[in-house]
Protein backbone atom coordinates (compact mmCIF):
# COMPACT_ATOMS: atom_id res chain seq x y z
CA UNK A 1 0.00 0.00 0.00
CA UNK A 2 1.05 3.54 -0.65
CA UNK A 3 1.59 5.96 1.88
CA UNK A 4 1.65 9.31 2.23
CA UNK A 5 2.20 11.86 4.96
CA UNK A 6 -0.33 15.43 4.41
CA UNK A 7 0.63 18.26 6.97
CA UNK A 8 -2.31 20.41 6.60
CA UNK A 9 -3.29 23.90 9.20
CA UNK A 10 -5.42 22.66 11.98
CA UNK A 11 -8.35 24.74 11.36
CA UNK A 12 -9.13 22.57 8.33
CA UNK A 13 -12.50 20.87 9.28
CA UNK A 14 -12.97 24.19 11.14
CA UNK A 15 -16.89 24.45 9.89
CA UNK A 16 -17.03 28.44 11.18
CA UNK A 17 -14.04 28.98 8.76
CA UNK A 18 -14.16 27.27 5.39
CA UNK A 19 -12.20 27.85 2.75
CA UNK A 20 -11.32 26.35 -0.91
CA UNK A 21 -8.01 25.05 0.22
CA UNK A 22 -9.21 23.42 3.46
CA UNK A 23 -11.98 21.83 1.06
CA UNK A 24 -9.40 21.01 -1.36
CA UNK A 25 -7.27 19.28 1.43
CA UNK A 26 -10.06 17.12 2.86
CA UNK A 27 -11.57 15.76 -0.44
CA UNK A 28 -8.00 15.17 -1.69
CA UNK A 29 -7.63 12.93 1.39
CA UNK A 30 -10.45 11.24 0.86
CA UNK A 31 -10.21 10.56 -2.81
CA UNK A 32 -6.57 9.19 -2.31
CA UNK A 33 -7.55 6.93 0.56
CA UNK A 34 -10.40 5.74 -1.50
CA UNK A 35 -7.93 5.21 -4.15
CA UNK A 36 -6.00 2.70 -2.05
CA UNK A 37 -3.39 4.93 -0.47
CA UNK A 38 -2.50 5.43 3.50
CA UNK A 39 -3.36 8.72 4.29
CA UNK A 40 -2.00 9.72 7.44
CA UNK A 41 -3.01 13.53 8.26
CA UNK A 42 -0.78 15.72 10.50
CA UNK A 43 -2.80 18.91 11.26
CA UNK A 44 -0.63 21.62 12.60
CA UNK A 45 -1.25 24.65 15.35
CA UNK A 46 -0.44 27.45 13.87
CA UNK A 47 -1.20 31.31 12.83
CA UNK A 48 -0.18 30.26 9.47
CA UNK A 49 1.19 31.66 7.32
CA UNK A 50 2.41 33.84 9.86
CA UNK A 51 3.56 31.24 12.96
CA UNK A 52 5.37 31.88 16.60
CA UNK A 53 8.80 30.59 17.06
CA UNK A 54 6.90 27.59 19.29
CA UNK A 55 4.38 26.70 15.72
CA UNK A 56 7.43 26.11 13.52
CA UNK A 57 9.50 23.93 16.25
CA UNK A 58 6.49 22.03 16.52
CA UNK A 59 6.60 21.28 12.57
CA UNK A 60 10.40 20.60 12.69
CA UNK A 61 9.59 18.15 15.67
CA UNK A 62 6.40 16.14 13.45
CA UNK A 63 8.68 16.34 10.11
CA UNK A 64 11.81 14.96 12.34
CA UNK A 65 9.38 12.08 13.42
CA UNK A 66 8.78 10.59 10.17
CA UNK A 67 10.66 8.05 8.61
CA UNK A 68 13.56 8.50 6.02
CA UNK A 69 11.97 8.25 2.28
CA UNK A 70 8.62 9.09 3.50
CA UNK A 71 6.03 10.77 1.12
CA UNK A 72 5.60 13.99 2.46
CA UNK A 73 2.39 16.44 1.07
CA UNK A 74 2.58 19.86 2.77
CA UNK A 75 -0.30 22.49 2.43
CA UNK A 76 1.28 25.78 0.77
CA UNK A 77 0.06 27.63 3.65
CA UNK A 78 2.02 25.82 6.29
CA UNK A 79 5.68 25.43 4.29
CA UNK A 80 5.45 28.53 2.39
CA UNK A 81 6.38 29.86 6.01
CA UNK A 82 9.12 27.92 7.00
CA UNK A 83 11.84 27.29 4.68
CA UNK A 84 14.57 26.40 7.66
CA UNK A 85 12.51 24.15 8.64
CA UNK A 86 12.06 22.07 5.31
CA UNK A 87 15.47 22.26 4.40
CA UNK A 88 17.02 19.67 6.40
CA UNK A 89 14.50 17.43 6.03
CA UNK A 90 14.58 17.89 2.57
CA UNK A 91 17.80 15.51 2.15
CA UNK A 92 15.74 12.40 3.92
CA UNK A 93 11.49 13.37 2.91
CA UNK A 94 10.18 12.86 -0.31
CA UNK A 95 8.93 16.68 0.25
CA UNK A 96 6.13 17.64 -1.83
CA UNK A 97 3.87 21.31 -1.67
CA UNK A 98 0.37 21.68 -2.24
CA UNK A 99 0.09 25.72 -2.79
CA UNK A 100 -3.40 26.95 -3.10
CA UNK A 101 -2.53 30.72 -3.31
CA UNK A 102 0.83 32.11 -3.73
CA UNK A 103 1.86 34.89 -0.94
CA UNK A 104 3.79 37.48 -2.99
CA UNK A 105 1.09 39.29 -3.86
CA UNK A 106 -0.09 39.62 -0.40
CA UNK A 107 3.56 40.26 1.00
CA UNK A 108 7.10 40.70 -0.18
CA UNK A 109 8.40 39.29 2.64
CA UNK A 110 6.05 36.31 2.53
CA UNK A 111 6.91 35.95 -0.86
CA UNK A 112 10.57 35.61 -0.38
CA UNK A 113 9.97 32.80 2.25
CA UNK A 114 8.03 30.95 0.05
CA UNK A 115 10.41 31.20 -2.82
CA UNK A 116 13.24 29.79 -0.55
CA UNK A 117 10.80 26.87 0.65
CA UNK A 118 8.95 26.13 -2.82
CA UNK A 119 13.59 25.58 -3.95
CA UNK A 120 13.50 22.81 -1.31
CA UNK A 121 10.89 20.41 -2.35
CA UNK A 122 10.92 17.83 -5.00
CA UNK A 123 7.71 18.91 -6.38
CA UNK A 124 5.16 21.45 -6.76
CA UNK A 125 1.26 20.75 -6.91
CA UNK A 126 -1.11 23.69 -7.84
CA UNK A 127 -4.78 24.18 -8.73
CA UNK A 128 -4.46 25.90 -12.14
CA UNK A 129 -2.27 26.26 -14.89
CA UNK A 130 -2.50 30.20 -13.97
CA UNK A 131 -1.13 29.88 -10.84
CA UNK A 132 1.75 27.32 -12.39
CA UNK A 133 2.89 29.92 -15.15
CA UNK A 134 3.03 32.98 -12.42
CA UNK A 135 5.49 30.57 -10.28
CA UNK A 136 7.26 29.92 -12.89
CA UNK A 137 7.23 33.53 -13.65
CA UNK A 138 7.81 34.68 -9.93
CA UNK A 139 10.12 31.92 -8.90
CA UNK A 140 12.03 30.62 -11.37
CA UNK A 141 11.35 27.01 -10.52
CA UNK A 142 12.19 24.24 -12.44
CA UNK A 143 9.16 23.67 -14.68
CA UNK A 144 9.37 19.97 -14.55
CA UNK A 145 9.14 20.22 -11.08
CA UNK A 146 5.60 22.01 -11.14
CA UNK A 147 2.28 20.28 -11.71
CA UNK A 148 -1.24 21.35 -11.95
CA UNK A 149 -4.15 19.40 -10.30
CA UNK A 150 -7.15 21.30 -10.99
CA UNK A 151 -10.22 20.69 -8.24
CA UNK A 152 -12.94 18.31 -8.49
CA UNK A 153 -16.46 18.83 -8.13
CA UNK A 154 -18.99 16.56 -6.59
CA UNK A 155 -22.13 16.13 -8.51
CA UNK A 156 -25.42 17.96 -8.03
CA UNK A 157 -28.96 18.71 -9.04
CA UNK A 158 -29.52 21.18 -11.19
CA UNK A 159 -30.81 24.03 -9.71
CA UNK A 160 -34.22 24.85 -10.94
CA UNK A 161 -33.83 28.67 -11.17
CA UNK A 162 -36.10 31.50 -11.32
CA UNK A 163 -37.61 32.80 -14.50
CA UNK A 164 -36.72 36.76 -13.85
CA UNK A 165 -33.36 35.45 -12.83
CA UNK A 166 -33.41 37.89 -9.02
CA UNK A 167 -32.07 35.29 -6.63
CA UNK A 168 -28.23 36.31 -6.73
CA UNK A 169 -25.33 34.56 -4.64
CA UNK A 170 -21.93 34.99 -3.28
CA UNK A 171 -20.06 32.23 -1.59
CA UNK A 172 -16.38 33.67 -0.32
CA UNK A 173 -15.20 34.74 2.88
CA UNK A 174 -16.27 38.32 3.63
CA UNK A 175 -13.06 40.42 3.14
CA UNK A 176 -11.70 42.96 0.56
CA UNK A 177 -9.82 40.40 -1.20
CA UNK A 178 -13.38 38.69 -2.53
CA UNK A 179 -14.46 42.05 -3.41
CA UNK A 180 -17.72 42.44 -1.67
CA UNK A 181 -16.85 46.52 -0.98
CA UNK A 182 -17.15 46.39 -4.75
CA UNK A 183 -20.24 44.26 -4.82
CA UNK A 184 -21.80 46.44 -2.48
CA UNK A 185 -21.15 49.23 -4.63
CA UNK A 186 -22.29 47.62 -7.97
CA UNK A 187 -25.66 46.26 -6.22
CA UNK A 188 -26.25 50.00 -4.99
CA UNK A 189 -26.17 51.32 -8.73
CA UNK A 190 -28.74 48.53 -9.74
CA UNK A 191 -30.92 49.27 -6.50
CA UNK A 192 -34.07 50.45 -8.97
CA UNK A 193 -34.10 46.65 -10.31
CA UNK A 194 -36.24 43.80 -8.30
CA UNK A 195 -33.64 41.54 -6.69
CA UNK A 196 -32.33 39.46 -3.44
CA UNK A 197 -28.03 38.93 -3.04
CA UNK A 198 -27.36 36.32 -0.51
CA UNK A 199 -23.05 36.26 0.69
CA UNK A 200 -22.65 33.14 2.28
CA UNK A 201 -19.04 32.67 3.78
CA UNK A 202 -16.95 33.59 6.90
CA UNK A 203 -17.19 36.89 9.21
CA UNK A 204 -14.19 36.30 10.99
CA UNK A 205 -11.95 36.82 8.40
CA UNK A 206 -11.81 40.81 8.38
CA UNK A 207 -14.02 41.91 11.28
CA UNK A 208 -13.26 45.56 10.40
CA UNK A 209 -14.16 45.39 7.04
CA UNK A 210 -17.69 43.67 7.30
CA UNK A 211 -18.18 46.32 9.80
CA UNK A 212 -17.36 48.84 6.92
CA UNK A 213 -19.40 46.89 4.85
CA UNK A 214 -22.56 46.48 7.05
CA UNK A 215 -23.00 50.36 7.29
CA UNK A 216 -22.15 51.20 4.04
CA UNK A 217 -25.66 48.37 3.38
CA UNK A 218 -27.43 50.25 5.84
CA UNK A 219 -26.24 53.71 4.42
CA UNK A 220 -27.16 52.52 0.77
CA UNK A 221 -30.72 51.20 2.39
CA UNK A 222 -29.55 47.62 1.09
CA UNK A 223 -29.28 45.96 4.82
CA UNK A 224 -32.55 43.80 3.79
CA UNK A 225 -31.86 42.62 0.45
CA UNK A 226 -27.81 41.76 0.75
CA UNK A 227 -28.14 39.44 3.26
CA UNK A 228 -24.49 38.39 5.46
CA UNK A 229 -25.54 34.87 6.17
CA UNK A 230 -21.84 33.55 7.58
CA UNK A 231 -20.98 30.21 6.66
CA UNK A 232 -22.60 27.47 5.40
CA UNK A 233 -21.61 23.86 4.89
CA UNK A 234 -22.96 20.53 3.89
CA UNK A 235 -26.44 20.43 3.35
CA UNK A 236 -27.00 24.20 3.94
CA UNK A 237 -24.39 25.36 1.34
CA UNK A 238 -26.02 23.13 -0.87
CA UNK A 239 -30.09 24.72 -0.60
CA UNK A 240 -28.13 28.16 -0.92
CA UNK A 241 -26.82 26.82 -4.29
CA UNK A 242 -30.36 25.62 -5.46
CA UNK A 243 -31.86 28.46 -4.33
CA UNK A 244 -29.44 30.82 -6.99
CA UNK A 245 -29.89 32.22 -10.38
CA UNK A 246 -26.73 33.84 -10.34
CA UNK A 247 -23.28 33.29 -8.47
CA UNK A 248 -21.13 36.45 -8.13
CA UNK A 249 -17.31 36.12 -7.60
CA UNK A 250 -16.07 39.89 -7.47
CA UNK A 251 -12.60 38.82 -6.14
CA UNK A 252 -9.76 41.36 -6.48
CA UNK A 253 -7.28 37.57 -6.61
CA UNK A 254 -8.10 33.87 -7.51
CA UNK A 255 -5.71 31.08 -8.27
CA UNK A 256 -8.90 29.30 -9.01
CA UNK A 257 -11.85 29.88 -7.88
CA UNK A 258 -13.74 26.63 -6.41
CA UNK A 259 -17.19 28.29 -6.09
CA UNK A 260 -17.26 28.56 -9.90
CA UNK A 261 -17.30 25.05 -10.60
CA UNK A 262 -19.38 24.59 -7.27
CA UNK A 263 -22.56 26.58 -9.19
CA UNK A 264 -21.79 25.17 -12.64
CA UNK A 265 -22.35 21.84 -11.77
CA UNK A 266 -25.58 23.00 -10.66
CA UNK A 267 -26.34 24.26 -14.17
CA UNK A 268 -26.07 28.11 -12.62
CA UNK A 269 -24.14 31.00 -14.55
CA UNK A 270 -21.74 33.14 -12.86
CA UNK A 271 -20.81 36.84 -13.39
CA UNK A 272 -16.92 37.17 -11.87
CA UNK A 273 -14.15 39.03 -12.18
CA UNK A 274 -11.31 38.44 -14.68
CA UNK A 275 -8.85 37.29 -12.33
CA UNK A 276 -6.36 35.01 -11.98
CA UNK A 277 -7.15 31.31 -12.54
CA UNK A 278 -10.98 32.11 -12.96
CA UNK A 279 -11.22 32.27 -16.39
CA UNK A 280 -10.53 28.51 -16.25
CA UNK A 281 -12.69 27.55 -14.06
CA UNK A 282 -15.32 29.04 -16.03
CA UNK A 283 -14.07 27.31 -18.91
CA UNK A 284 -16.64 26.98 -22.04
CA UNK A 285 -19.46 24.49 -22.79
CA UNK A 286 -18.94 22.01 -25.63
CA UNK A 287 -20.00 24.36 -28.18
CA UNK A 288 -17.48 27.34 -27.22
CA UNK A 289 -19.93 29.83 -25.50
CA UNK A 290 -19.06 30.54 -21.72
CA UNK A 291 -21.27 30.08 -18.83
CA UNK A 292 -21.06 33.56 -17.42
CA UNK A 293 -19.68 36.78 -17.58
CA UNK A 294 -16.04 38.09 -17.10
CA UNK A 295 -15.76 42.04 -15.89
CA UNK A 296 -12.63 43.23 -15.08
CA UNK A 297 -11.59 43.19 -11.37
CA UNK A 298 -11.90 46.47 -8.82
CA UNK A 299 -14.80 47.57 -10.87
CA UNK A 300 -18.08 48.37 -9.69
CA UNK A 301 -19.23 50.43 -12.59
CA UNK A 302 -18.34 47.35 -14.93
CA UNK A 303 -20.34 44.81 -12.11
CA UNK A 304 -23.09 46.81 -12.49
CA UNK A 305 -23.43 46.50 -15.97
CA UNK A 306 -23.12 43.30 -16.09
CA UNK A 307 -25.50 42.77 -13.14
CA UNK A 308 -27.95 44.99 -15.47
CA UNK A 309 -27.71 42.90 -18.69
CA UNK A 310 -28.37 39.99 -16.54
CA UNK A 311 -31.89 41.17 -14.92
CA UNK A 312 -33.08 42.87 -18.13
CA UNK A 313 -32.69 40.34 -20.56
CA UNK A 314 -34.29 37.14 -20.86
CA UNK A 315 -32.53 35.91 -23.90
CA UNK A 316 -29.06 36.43 -22.40
CA UNK A 317 -30.03 34.51 -18.89
CA UNK A 318 -31.74 31.44 -21.39
CA UNK A 319 -28.18 31.24 -22.82
CA UNK A 320 -26.05 31.44 -19.72
CA UNK A 321 -27.82 28.98 -18.20
CA UNK A 322 -27.99 26.92 -20.96
CA UNK A 323 -23.84 27.09 -21.58
CA UNK A 324 -23.62 26.21 -17.78
CA UNK A 325 -25.74 22.97 -18.29
CA UNK A 326 -23.41 22.30 -21.35
CA UNK A 327 -20.16 23.62 -18.94
CA UNK A 328 -21.79 20.77 -16.43
CA UNK A 329 -21.28 17.85 -18.62
CA UNK A 330 -17.52 18.74 -18.54
CA UNK A 331 -16.70 18.95 -14.45
CA UNK A 332 -14.43 16.68 -13.58
CA UNK A 333 -14.77 14.90 -9.84
CA UNK A 334 -12.17 14.41 -7.15
CA UNK A 335 -10.81 10.95 -8.18
CA UNK A 336 -9.37 12.97 -11.12
CA UNK A 337 -7.96 15.11 -8.99
CA UNK A 338 -6.82 12.59 -6.61
CA UNK A 339 -5.20 10.52 -9.57
CA UNK A 340 -2.95 13.26 -10.67
CA UNK A 341 -1.69 14.40 -7.20
CA UNK A 342 -0.80 10.53 -6.77
CA UNK A 343 1.30 10.66 -10.21
CA UNK A 344 2.79 13.20 -8.71
CA UNK A 345 3.58 11.73 -5.20
CA UNK A 346 4.65 8.36 -7.24
CA UNK A 347 7.41 9.80 -8.95
CA UNK A 348 8.65 12.05 -6.45
CA UNK A 349 12.45 11.00 -6.22
CA UNK A 350 14.33 8.80 -3.59
CA UNK A 351 15.76 10.73 -1.13
CA UNK A 352 19.86 11.69 -0.73
CA UNK A 353 19.87 10.63 2.67
CA UNK A 354 18.53 7.03 1.99
CA UNK A 355 20.63 6.59 -1.56
CA UNK A 356 23.58 4.92 -0.24
CA UNK A 357 25.57 7.56 -2.23
CA UNK A 358 23.59 10.26 -1.37
CA UNK A 359 22.05 11.08 -4.53
CA UNK A 360 18.46 10.69 -5.30
CA UNK A 361 17.94 7.77 -7.89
Amino acid sequence: MRTVHVVLPNDIDDPGSPSGGNHYDRRLCQALTAAGWAVHEHAVSGGWPRPRAAERTNLANVLAALPDDAVVLLDGLVASAVPEVLAPQARRLRLAVLLHMPLDAEDPALGRAERTALAHVAAVIVTSGWTRRHLLDRYALPPARVHVAVPGVDPAPLAPGTRAGTELLCVAAVSRQKGHDVLAAALATVAGLPWRCRCVGSLRRDPEFVDQLRRRLAADRLADRVRLLGPRTGAALATAYAEADLLLLPSRGETYGMVVTEALARGIPVLATAVGGVPEALGHAPDGSRPGLLVPPGDPTALAAALRRWLGDADLRARLRLAAQGRRRTLTDWTVTAARVADVLTALPTTRAHHPHGRPR
